[in-house]
């Protein structure tokens, strides 16, 4: 993340924080610095285990808080990709994309298409329609999952 972005992350934080009477703690700071030192979608659990690698006294409950705390704010994006489980995402700094998710192993690719994009585009003003936010999620078998799901047993 650039300098730049960085100050205006924190700048959006404190901000928010001082609006809503929230206190600035260590043990928050680690979370949101682990957080954002992570790229792509991680679950309350996949964060807990690094912060507690670097502090063992942080909750999973503060955890949880601090990521409600940076959704609430704009800072982060929580998705669900259809398996019960919460991940998630930077906002800050980051292009809009789009996600393919496998159903079978999880993964999930992030990509870009300006030609979706204006065609999304095209399609709302069609119908007079002015787009706030979207996300588009594709569901099903990665390269990986394809060619295991293909083969026949053996046994």
């Amino acid at each position: 993340m650039s300098t730049a972005s960085q100050s205006h992350r924190d700048e959006l934080l404190q901000r928010y924080m001082s609006q809503h009477r929230l206190k600035s703690t260590r043990q928050r700071s680690l979370i949101i610095d682990t957080f954002f030192d992570l790229h792509g979608h991680y679950t309350v659990e996949d964060l807990w285990a690094r912060v507690r690698s670097k502090d063992p006294k942080v909750s999973v409950a503060t955890v949880y808080r601090t990521m409600k705390l940076l959704c609430d704010c704009g800072l982060a994006h929580a998705r669900n990709f259809g398996d019960g489980q919460t991940r998630y995402e930077a906002a800050a700094g980051r292009h809009h994309h789009d996600h393919l998710i496998c159903t079978r192993c999880g993964l999930i690719i992030e990509f870009e298409n300006d030609r979706i994009e204006a065609l999304q585009e095209a399609v709302a003003r069609r119908h007079g329609f002015h787009v706030l936010s979207h996300k588009m999620e594709l569901y099903g078998l990665c390269r990986d999952c394809q060619r295991a799901t293909s083969q026949p047993a053996h046994g």
